[in-house]
């Protein structure tokens, strides 16, 4: 039998958030939705971008792809 190594969803939101997980994406730095995706694709495939989404604009203030998105391409 599988081990369930899962979390809550509070715990999950705080670890990608403000965690060992914002860490590694480094939140309001030019690619942080990309590395967001990229990281969170292994576990929740195509619902990251949803996900990564909802974490941007709650730790940055904003949407991705916004025009006054720090890495936005000008």
């Amino acid at each position: 039998m599988a081990r369930n190594r899962g979390g809550s969803a509070a715990t999950l939101k705080r670890y990608w958030g403000q965690g060992r997980g914002a860490a590694k994406i480094r939140w309001n730095t030019p690619g942080d939705y990309t590395r967001c995706t990229r990281q969170l694709h292994k576990y929740l495939g195509a619902r990251a971008k949803g996900y990564c989404a909802r974490l941007h604009r709650e730790r940055t203030g904003i949407w991705p792809g916004d025009r006054r998105n720090v890495g936005r391409r000008r």
